[in-house]
């Protein structure tokens, strides 16, 4: 009794559980937060509203309905007639089935043979199978489009800033050199010389920031965020420079790559194709069941059955097989073409992303560090009149450019970083 009592408590609470919980309202998910864009928010987004993945879903939508098209039997056939009408029967006595008129009805059904439907099938299946790998290769290229776009925002925003500082620090000396030229420290034209780089400096900046504008257009895209797009500020760090090992089985990769695996599949609907329209030179058969009416005949109900097969007597249907046998010729020469592609894209993205890797280590472990060291002895030297307004302005023009390509040099590596996971991508089918 007392385990009835617990039972019955339980499925009370379970329901009042439920009920509470269809009474709340669903909390929606967060929107991305564009002016704080993280990379993985910028692929949530990409997922969500990308126009290209959109287009690749709508054709493996269409290749479904291809497969439920090609498993389907055919349908069968009535048809009716109505003979012997003339002016003497059109005006005899009596209702429709008393008057003089022959009719007949028949039923046909077309036997495939040749395993056509199942030939029709696989291929279909195939295809099918091919336009979901086009579905992930279409988004392994757009995810590393869109990386790229990303690391071209943030590359853009870096710049700026980089800019921005380099103008503040100009505009600095401007002023100090105008107070040391008042107390004849100085010469006019090394201020002219400082107030030319602080001009040019402006126009870095300005340049700088429409690099940025366009950048974010171009994310914008990938995004589906057009309207939005002067909001756009990406907020990731720079990936860490890590050395990479090649696949131990290069071909294993390859082969399960999404854009090798949908050329194979393509590569056996066509095999399968050829053999349909091989099995077209197997003969179809069509049955049939006809009733016929004859009230001038005393036995005026017969049924009757009949058998149609075609002749091939003027063709064999030797275009068409022709036709299957270049388009196997055609799919295999295409899956080679696409597999040496993707062989070359291996290799090529693993010599990019070291190349670029040692760039990183080389800015980051000495370059960045003996520009700032320049730099900072000449500050130190103009300001004692050890060296002049020249020597000066080359060290900072220096430390400047040194700063951009070092950034370069980061945004590099991480699209070279995107472009190795993308070429060593597997289809998950």
């Amino acid at each position: 009794m007392h385990d009835l009592h617990a039972l019955c408590f339980g499925l009370v609470a379970t329901a009042f559980a439920m009920a509470v919980g269809a009474a709340q309202p669903s909390v929606p998910a967060p929107a991305a937060d564009l002016e704080h864009l993280t990379l993985d928010a910028a692929e949530q987004l990409f997922r969500e509203h990308s126009r290209e993945l959109l287009a690749a879903k709508r054709a493996v939508e269409a290749a479904e309905a291809d497969r439920v098209t090609a498993a389907q039997r055919p349908n069968p056939t009535l048809s009716a007639g109505v003979s012997s009408i003339g002016p003497n029967t059109w005006s005899a006595p009596g209702n429709f089935r008393d008057k003089p008129y022959d009719t007949g009805v028949q039923l046909s059904q077309l036997l495939e043979r040749g395993n056509k439907r199942q030939l029709r099938t696989d291929a279909a299946q195939s295809n099918l199978e091919a336009s979901r790998s086009d579905l992930q290769d279409a988004q392994r290229q757009q995810i590393l489009a869109m990386h790229g776009a990303f690391y071209d925002l943030l590359l853009a925003q870096e710049r700026a800033r980089v800019s921005a500082e380099t103008l503040v620090l100009l505009r600095k000396s401007v002023e100090a050199a105008q107070l040391r030229l008042k107390a004849g420290d100085i010469a006019a034209s090394d201020l002219s010389r400082l107030k030319v780089d602080a001009l040019r400096g402006e126009n870095d900046v300005r340049a700088s920031r429409a690099d940025r504008e366009k950048a974010q257009i171009a994310l914008a895209y990938f995004l589906g965020r057009e309207a939005s797009a002067a909001s756009l500020n990406a907020e990731a760090p720079w990936p860490d420079p890590q050395a990479v090992a090649a696949p131990e089985n290069i071909d294993d990769v390859l082969d399960r790559r999404p854009d090798v695996r949908a050329a194979r599949l393509r590569y056996e609907a066509a095999k399968t194709s050829r053999d349909l329209a091989k099995a077209a030179r197997t003969r179809d058969v069509t049955v049939g069941v006809s009733y016929d009416h004859f009230p001038t005949q005393i036995n005026n109900n017969t049924w009757g059955v009949n058998v149609s097969v075609p002749l091939f007597l003027l063709y064999q249907f030797d275009g068409e097989i022709k036709r299957a046998e270049i388009a196997v010729n055609s799919a295999e020469e295409d899956l080679e073409r696409i597999r040496a592609l993707a062989r070359a894209d291996l290799a090529r993205s693993r010599s990019d992303l070291e190349s670029a890797r040692e760039r990183v280590e080389r800015y980051s472990e000495s370059l960045l560090k003996e520009a700032q060291r320049a730099a900072d002895a000449a500050e130190y030297a103009y300001k004692r009149g050890a060296v002049g307004v020249t020597d000066l302005l080359d060290a900072r023009r220096t430390l400047y450019a040194t700063r951009l390509d070092a950034v370069s040099a980061q945004a590099d590596y991480a699209k070279a970083r995107s472009a190795w996971d993308a070429a060593t991508t597997v289809s998950t089918q």
